[in-house]
């Protein structure tokens, strides 16, 4: 590692003993504009921060252009980042350096067959070169436990869709 990274002052311990969901961050995006026929996602998607900043198109495959980033690849992209993230900040406090770690996501696209809609499936290869697996494996297990994009895909994630008109 070429800079050290501070560690976040959040607890990886099971210590929250709270009531109800207590947040820690937030933030907002908001997709607006392009062409709603086809029931996929276009346009443009904007952070209320301004930092992500970019348009919506779909993928070849699915019958689009391919000149933009879609839905599965930020859903993926997030994935990787938390678990990644949550993988490194174990390594560390085992005083194992995370450098090598990297984290590669495969989101799927495709029907269900239980209600004939449509259905995400995620894949999570992890790469750590030199790590006994006896040594990463409970470290695997902890991150499972400390991501919550993994968290949302095992258990479902509450949501709620409000119509303002």
């Amino acid at each position: 590692m070429t800079d050290e990274i501070p560690l976040p002052d959040l607890s990886t311990d099971k210590d929250f003993d709270g009531e109800s969901f207590s947040p820690i961050y937030s933030t907002t995006v908001t997709v607006s504009g392009g062409k709603a026929g086809h029931g996929r996602a276009s346009g443009e998607a904007r952070t209320a921060d301004g930092a992500l900043d970019l348009s919506l198109r779909m993928p070849v495959e699915l019958g689009g252009d391919g000149q933009g980033t879609n839905p599965e690849q930020l859903f993926a992209t997030g994935f990787a980042a938390c678990f990644h993230g949550a993988l490194s900040l174990v390594a560390r406090q085992e005083e194992l350096d995370p450098a090598d770690i990297s984290v590669e996501t495969t989101v799927a696209f495709g029907r269900d067959p239980a209600d004939g809609g449509y259905l995400l499936r995620v894949d999570l290869v992890v790469t750590w070169p030199g790590i006994d697996p006896e040594i990463a494996d409970p470290l695997l297990e902890k991150a499972v436990s400390l991501c919550p994009y993994a968290k949302m895909a095992a258990q479902g994630t509450p949501a709620t869709i409000t119509l303002v008109p």
